[in-house]
């Protein structure tokens, strides 16, 4: 008798081990198909310019809303894999160009999708950068990009934001730029740094003349470089501001309801 009871509770005792391993095998097993070229952040590094080659597309197959809008990669364009078909105008007329497609890390398979799309109508040089945007803002010295319509949004609802204007201020900062911003040319940055905010945590957007500009880039990696942990750029800068709202800003303007700080091209924060 305790022979027997012995081995049913061994064969009781197996099988809800085995019962209990199932889920296990089950979680192991990949989600989608991976596509099969993956590249790491150093290539992305590598490819990613300020200008962007011609023969370079770096995507994001994220939702444009709320993901895109408010956070991606410098320089990334946005085609959201949902919409992958009705937005094939967006990608490069080279078939040979190179396209790295990325979403929201390993577990997101927009990327995935989105790049076997693209080898399907004929693009034959297709990455997928699979870490994604969580990698890229996981370095320090790495920022995210904003679009107008964000910009727009944190401008409308008051947010405690400092927008920076990187561009000359005579030549360019006083015949208009967006609405509250401050003028820090990035060619005399440390001579305005004083403007940025005492507390290193606010946010701060920088923005130039585009997405041919490098002023608002350079001047963000300055402020990170100087303690700021909250830094954006705003990349497609005050061409796609007056193409999305429509308005803008003049120093005449502005001295209406702006009081001067001590600087030339400075404002009292209080005033802000």
């Amino acid at each position: 008798v305790l022979f027997v009871m012995f081995f049913l509770t061994a064969t009781l005792t197996g099988c809800a081990t085995q019962q209990a391993a199932a889920p296990a095998e089950t979680a192991v097993a990949p989600a989608f198909e991976p596509f099969h070229d993956i590249v790491d952040m150093a290539f992305v590094q590598q490819h990613v310019s300020i200008p962007m080659s011609e023969d370079v597309m770096l995507v994001d197959a994220r939702p444009y809303k709320p993901k895109y809008i408010k956070g991606h990669i410098p320089m990334a364009v946005s085609i959201p894999d949902s919409q992958f078909d009705k937005m094939t105008d967006k990608l490069p007329a080279n078939k040979d160009a190179l396209l790295i497609f990325y979403c929201g890390g390993l577990k997101c398979k927009l990327s995935h999708k989105s790049a076997m799309k693209a080898e399907k109508i004929g693009y034959t040089n297709v990455k997928v950068f699979a870490e994604g945007y969580p990698v890229w803002m996981a370095d320090k010295d790495h920022y995210p990009a904003v679009s107008a319509e964000w910009v727009k949004s944190q401008i409308d609802k008051g947010a405690d934001m400092v927008l920076v204007d990187s561009r000359p201020k005579r030549k360019k900062y006083d015949k208009g730029h967006i609405p509250t911003a401050v003028s820090i040319p990035d060619m005399q940055f440390d001579k305005f740094q004083d403007q940025l905010p005492e507390d290193k945590s606010k946010l701060v957007v920088f923005y130039c003349g585009g997405l041919h500009c490098k002023l608002s880039h350079k001047s963000a990696a300055k402020a990170i470089a100087m303690g700021y942990t909250n830094v954006k750029v705003f990349a497609e800068g005050y061409p796609a501001w007056k193409a999305y709202a429509g308005s803008a800003s003049t120093t005449a303007a502005a001295a209406s309801t702006i009081k001067a700080g001590t600087e030339e091209g400075s404002i009292d924060h209080g005033e802000f």
